[in-house]
């Protein structure tokens, strides 16, 4: 499965749901925006959205500081 995150193309050799994908890039998924093709996903449908060939995903996290 090819995915395009954050402008890059990565390969995956097996199915992957928004938060398994998140779990392999070692992302907290309570500091990252998910957008999946240009629609921002709410962190509730995380677990049950399954990614698919040509996704184009934006992860954007949140950074704390002062």
């Amino acid at each position: 499965m090819k995915l395009t995150i954050n402008g890059e193309s990565h390969e995956y050799h097996e199915q992957l749901t928004v938060t398994q994908l998140l779990s392999r890039l070692k992302l907290r998924p309570d500091q990252v925006v998910v957008e999946l093709n240009r629609s921002i996903l709410a962190p509730e449908t995380h677990n049950n959205t399954e990614l698919k060939t040509g996704d184009v995903i934006e992860l954007v996290q949140f950074v704390g500081g002062g």
